[in-house]
C-alpha cells in the first residue's frame, strides 16, 4: 500500500481534491486506518457522508469498491458466496445424456471455481489489480447478530472458509469501511475490532464548503441562503433532519428551476429535496418557512 498518503494533511487534501471535505477528526481515523491496517467503523445520521467516503477513498487510492449492502435477513450465503445451482444442474444433465458418467468426478468438478459465484467479502479477497480493494460494508445495523458474528471471525484473519474449496486468505488485507444509521447498536466485539468515529452534521462553514466542491456551479449568494436554512431547519422539532446529501440534491434542484434566491413559494415547492417525511414538510411550509427565511436573511445580513 505503498500509494497510502503519509499523513493526515495529505488525507484531508487528498479527500477535498475528490470533492470530499473532511473535519480534521474524520481525516485523522481515516489516516489512522489506513497507516494501521483497522477497519474503519462509522456512525451517525444517515446522509452525512459515511457510505461517500469510501467510495472516494476507492477513487482517491485507485483501488476497487467492493460494496456489501445490508439488509435484515442477509446471511453468508448472500455476503459470502454461493454455488451455481442452474449451470451444475445443466451439467449433471449433459453428463448423464452422455452416459456412463463418472459420479465422484462429477461430484468434483462440480464444486470448482467455474462454478462458484463470488459475494462481495469473498470477492474482497481476491486479488486485485491497483492494490487491495476497499470494502464497503454498509448500514451494518440493518443486519442481525448472527451475521455480526460471522464478520467478526472474517474480518479478523481477513479469510472465509468455503467447505469444498478451502480458506481463501486476503493476500494483502482490504481497506474494510462499516457503517451504521445506529437504529439499534452494534455488538461491542465487533466495534473492538474497528477504529470509531462519530460522523455528525458538518457545521455552516464545512457545509459551505461541501456544497462548493459538489455543486460549484451555485451562485455564493444562494449556496449560503441553502446552507444557513438547513442549519435552522436542523434545530427545528423535525421527525427527520436532512443530512448533507440533502443540501446537495436542494441546491441542483433550485439550479435547475434557475432559482437565484430563496422565497417562500420556491422553498414550498421544493421541500420534498430536503425533508422526506409528510408530517416534517407540513410544519416547515408557508408562515413557518417565511419566518425561518427571514431569520437567516437578518442573520446573513452585512452589518
Amino acid at each position: 500500500m505503498s500509494n497510502l498518503p503519509k499523513s493526515i494533511d495529505a488525507v484531508e487534501a487528498l479527500l477535498a481534491d475528490h470533492g470530499y471535505i473532511a473535519a480534521r477528526a474524520l481525516a485523522t481515523v481515516v489516516f489512522l486506518s489506513l497507516k494501521l491496517g483497522r477497519p474503519l467503523f462509522l456512525e451517525g445520521e444517515a446522509g452525512v457522508g459515511k457510505t461517500e467516503i469510501a467510495k472516494v477513498i476507492a477513487a482517491a487510492l485507485g483501488r476497487r469498491l467492493i460494496r456489501l449492502q445490508c439488509y435484515e435477513g442477509l446471511d453468508a450465503a448472500s455476503a459470502v458466496y454461493e454455488w451455481n445451482f442452474a449451470a451444475q444442474m445443466i451439467a449433471i444433465r449433459t453428463a448423464e445424456a452422455g452416459g456412463g458418467a463418472d459420479r465422484s468426478a462429477l461430484r468434483a468438478e462440480l464444486f470448482t471455481e467455474d462454478y462458484l459465484i463470488e459475494r462481495p467479502l469473498l470477492a474482497a479477497m481476491r486479488p486485485q489489480p491497483g492494490g487491495a480493494p476497499v470494502l464497503l460494508i454498509d448500514e451494518l445495523d440493518r443486519t442481525d447478530e448472527p451475521f455480526e458474528a460471522y464478520l467478526l471471525e472474517a474480518l479478523s484473519d481477513f479469510q472465509v472458509t468455503i467447505p469444498e474449496l478451502g480458506t481463501v486468505k486476503a493476500p494483502e488485507a482490504p481497506i474494510v469501511i462499516l457503517t451504521s444509521n445506529r437504529t439499534r447498536e452494534v455488538h461491542d466485539a465487533l466495534k473492538r475490532r474497528c477504529l470509531y468515529h462519530w460522523v455528525d452534521y458538518p457545521d455552516a462553514a464545512r457545509e459551505a464548503q461541501i456544497l462548493t466542491a459538489r455543486c460549484p456551479e451555485a451562485q455564493q449568494a444562494l449556496s449560503r441562503e441553502v446552507v444557513a436554512f438547513v442549519q435552522r431547519l436542523r434545530s427545528e422539532d423535525l421527525f427527520k433532519k436532512p443530512g448533507v446529501a440533502e443540501t446537495i440534491d436542494w441546491a441542483k434542484c433550485l439550479l435547475a428551476l434557475d432559482v437565484i434566491s430563496l422565497t417562500p413559494e420556491v422553498i414550498a415547492d421544493t421541500l420534498g429535496a430536503i425533508l422526506k417525511y409528510q408530517d416534517d414538510i407540513q410544519k416547515i411550509q408557508g408562515a413557518e418557512a417565511k419566518r425561518i427565511l427571514d431569520e437567516i436573511r437578518r442573520d446573513l445580513a452585512p452589518v
